[in-house]
């Protein structure tokens, strides 16, 4: 382990209040502008305290938001980032083992065929994809869109866990064989305990990935039960300010839960990734 002097050690920690200053801030500048109404809003200024914090006002707007249907959205969202983040991340899961401990041939191209995904802008795939679901009958249909998301969620996920398994020896499955495991109880009970670090990260960044997306949520869907809550976001406008900065917040919770409940994983696996 690299020692650092104390003088270095403080300037570090200086840099990073400093950060975390400048993240928090506009969160601060948001939990304030919540108990505003719409004219407090629009004729104060936007760090002026609200006259009281009233939660009569936020409840108001809670209430202008499921009229806005978009609860309706929230769940549909939901619905599609955890099928596609889980059957993505468990297909690029056995991608990834295939790729690096098994017999298969032409495996680099393979990996390049999968990961080829990545390589062109996503913009590129709305026109045919959108023809091809009209064509279908997939256009604006929940089935539509989480296959779509769990497509968008294999090619980097393969990636991360094909680096991962090339640093694993292949000793290990060599003796796994030897002891009688076919390809299938190696991967689950030795590889699958072993990169539970990475699948925390891949899970998390994959499903904010597929959360946060705007742009095929517009593009595939029409209607409200159907549509991704990011693409309901940006319908609200921003004729009330103060229930958009409720909608924000009230969205960006499952990525703040699932971050906490696998915070101790991507700890771990950031720390193997350092390493």
């Amino acid at each position: 382990m690299i020692k650092t002097s104390k003088k270095t050690e403080n300037c570090i920690n200086m840099i990073l209040i400093t950060f975390g200053i400048v993240w928090i801030t506009p969160i601060c500048f948001v939990l304030f502008n919540l108990f505003k109404t719409k004219q407090e809003y629009n004729l104060g200024s936007l760090w002026e305290l609200p006259e009281s914090f009233n939660m009569e006002i936020i409840s108001i707007n809670f209430r202008n938001l499921i009229a806005n249907k978009l609860f309706l959205s929230f769940g549909s969202t939901f619905l599609y980032c955890s099928v596609a983040a889980v059957a993505g991340v468990f297909i690029a899961l056995l991608a990834g083992y295939g790729l690096t401990h098994t017999n298969i041939r032409h495996k680099n191209f393979w990996f390049m065929l999968i990961y080829s995904g990545t390589i062109f802008p996503f913009e590129t795939y709305l026109i045919p994809v959108y023809k091809a679901y009209y064509k279908l009958g997939l256009y604006n249909t929940r089935t539509g869109m989480m296959l779509f998301f769990t497509a968008l969620c294999i090619p980097f996920a393969m990636f991360v866990f094909r680096n991962f398994f090339l640093g694993v020896d292949n000793e290990i499955c060599e003796a796994a064989k030897i002891d009688g495991a076919n390809s299938w109880q190696t991967l689950m009970k030795i590889m699958f305990p072993m990169a539970k670090a990475p699948l925390a990260i891949v899970l998390l960044q994959q499903f904010t990935a597929c959360w946060n997306n705007l742009m095929f949520g517009l593009t595939f869907t029409k209607s409200a039960n159907i549509r991704p809550v990011m693409a309901s976001l940006s319908l609200l406008g921003d004729a009330n300010v103060p229930q958009l900065f409720l909608a924000c917040i009230f969205v960006s919770l499952p990525a703040i839960i699932l971050f906490f409940l696998l915070r101790d994983q991507i700890v771990v696996g950031y720390a193997y990734t350092v390493k």
